[in-house]
């Protein structure tokens, strides 16, 4: 994968398919190449900018904290240096609240958003979450650790299919395996961001469409702080999938897929 220089880092990107830019920002952990299973459908409609975060992946990792506005940052200097001067925005999870961050900090590079199991500021339990998932980094073995993140993100449908639970054994084999693991400070820095994000004042300075999606059955990021979300958006549309978690894009792949890419055409 290339990379540019940008905000002080070194960030990992690679580019799949051809038409309008759609910038993809993935959440705590989580590499680039998640995108895979929706990239492979919206690579027809989109130039589609597949990014490691910073702090994961082979984009540098420095030491933190990292904040969602230093991050929505990096993204504002990829766009740069790869010549991009307005691209829609699909963000999960951590890459949500630095989607909402872009749109904010600069708003002119933002045609719409689609805003995954987001958030607009952490409550008590959230921020608890996020220092757990830093403390079990902390002592869990890659496979350990991945089980644990399984558990918060995916529901008991999930679970209970055959072939489903064998794609998570297999991303535990995976974890355990890979050539570039991230960092426990990687992982603090980033659970930093998602604790101290709050741009809930802030919400309604932001113009550009958005797409407030989630599962109604979130452990990890609960519901109401979809539709808080959604509610002090200017302009934005809310699904929530029924029976579904953190990870609803994956358990309603079928559905997830041409929905995100209908409504980013009409966007």
């Amino acid at each position: 994968m290339p990379l540019v220089e940008t905000n002080g880092i070194q960030m990992s990107y690679e580019e799949q398919g051809s038409g309008p830019p759609l910038i993809l920002i993935m959440g705590i952990t989580a590499p680039g190449a998640a995108w895979e299973a929706h990239v492979e459908a919206w690579q027809k409609n989109f130039r589609c900018i597949i990014v490691d975060n910073r702090g994961v992946g082979a984009s540098d990792k420095p030491e933190g904290p990292y904040s969602s506005a230093m991050m929505a940052d990096d993204y504002a200097g990829l766009m740069d240096a790869l010549g991009i001067e307005k691209a829609s925005v699909v963000g999960c999870s951590m890459g949500s609240i630095i989607a909402q961050q872009l749109t904010l900090r600069h708003p002119e590079k933002v045609q719409s958003a689609v805003l995954m199991c987001t958030w607009a500021r952490c409550d008590r339990y959230a921020a608890s979450v996020f220092e757990h998932i830093k403390h079990c980094k902390a002592r869990l073995r890659p496979e350990e650790f991945m089980n644990y993140l399984q558990l918060l993100i995916f529901t008991k449908p999930s679970w209970d299919a055959d072939d489903f639970y064998q794609t998570m054994l297999d991303g535990r084999i995976d974890a355990g395996r890979g050539e570039c693991p991230q960092p426990l400070h990687a992982v603090e820095a980033q659970a930093a961001a998602c604790i101290d994000h709050d741009v809930y004042d802030d919400l309604g300075k932001i113009a550009a469409p958005c797409l407030v999606i989630g599962g109604q059955n979130d452990i990890f990021t609960p519901r109401w702080m979809a539709e808080e979300t959604a509610a002090a958006l200017p302009e934005a549309d809310l699904h929530l999938y029924e029976g579904s978690g953190h990870a609803f894009h994956w358990e309603n792949l079928d559905d997830f897929n041409p929905r995100v890419r209908d409504w980013l055409l009409a966007h």
